[in-house]
């Protein structure tokens, strides 16, 4: 039975070793006090350690990935032992569950052979490793829900690289809310527009391109529109948000205020936007402030998504 994507809860699948389970190959475990702890403290984690789930032990070989054939074969690194296909059926497996769950996001071990997302290293026959691998999970994880947000633990020391896993992980929950149900192109329609300005500050082409593929989605089935909308939208929020698109979504806010706005207090509003991307934010102007103060009205009567922050200075 699947869960009920509209009940409010969050769920987000994690590697069990980053929990502080011993269920690392050595017979221990690493431990990550945000994932543990605080991201603990407001989602719903759903723990799994592919490699203990196909029957390997506690402590076990290290495993590494060789490289053969169509994918990289996970093989132990002392007894040459072919882990491959068990893993290959598990993960068919685990996904096909972890679908049903409803995730709405994935952190993964940074370094792991089964669990590593990024440059992994895959051996060949001879000389130093590729460093352009995924983990076998990993990598039928991402085969199987190709839209899930996704993020090993370490890069979410990155201030950037988190907010943008969070985002995702929040913009896939609520399309997810949408498409479960018995949704028509105009709720498609809505949610389009409800995003926009969340859209414009990550890729204002993608916002693009959905609005064409809304216009030309006579004669779709609403199954195809739907994996088509999802996969440009978490594509779309994929890319970083900088401040070059915030200040163009904040221009674009403050062209609603023209009419609210004396000529000094219009300049003034321009040129706080202006300053925005070079590191100067003054949270003093009351201009600046009339916009945030719009940018929450907006949010609490249509739900716009847009973070609005300083610029560090380098």
């Amino acid at each position: 039975m699947r869960m009920d994507p509209t009940n409010g809860e969050i769920r987000i699948g994690v590697s069990r070793c980053l929990l502080g389970d011993n269920v690392r190959y050595d017979g221990g475990h690493k431990h990550n006090a945000f994932v543990a702890e605080k991201l603990a403290s407001v989602v719903r984690l759903v723990p799994v350690c592919p490699e203990v789930e196909i029957g390997m032990s506690t402590p076990r070989e290290a495993i590494r990935l060789i490289r053969g054939g169509d994918t990289p074969r996970l093989v132990g690194v002392h007894s040459g032992s072919d882990y491959s296909a068990d893993m290959r059926r598990f993960a068919r497996q685990r996904a096909a569950e972890l679908r049903r769950h409803d995730l709405h996001g994935y952190v993964l071990k940074k370094g792991s052979s089964s669990c590593g997302l990024f440059r992994m290293s895959v051996y060949g026959t001879g000389g130093a490793p590729s460093r352009d691998g995924q983990g076998s999970f990993a990598s039928a994880l991402a085969g199987a829900i190709p839209d899930l947000p996704m993020e090993e633990e370490g890069r979410l020391d990155d201030p950037g690289l988190r907010e943008n896993f969070f985002t995702r992980v929040f913009a896939y929950r609520r399309l997810e809310r949408l498409l479960s149900g018995r949704w028509r192109i105009g709720d498609l329609v809505a949610f389009y527009t409800t995003e926009k300005l969340l859209l414009m500050a990550h890729d204002a082409k993608t916002y693009a391109e959905l609005g064409r593929l809304i216009a030309g989605a006579k004669g779709t089935t609403r199954k195809r529109l739907g994996a088509d909308f999802r996969s440009l939208f978490m594509s779309g929020l994929s890319k970083l948000a900088t401040p070059r698109n915030h200040t163009r979504v904040l221009i674009h806010m403050a062209d609603c205020l023209k009419k609210l706005l004396d000529a000094d207090g219009e300049a003034e509003l321009h040129q706080a936007i202006g300053d925005y991307p070079e590191g100067v934010f003054p949270w003093s102007s009351r201009s600046l402030w009339s916009v945030i103060l719009f940018g929450c009205m907006m949010w609490l009567t249509s739900r716009v998504r847009l973070t609005l922050r300083p610029i560090p200075r380098n």
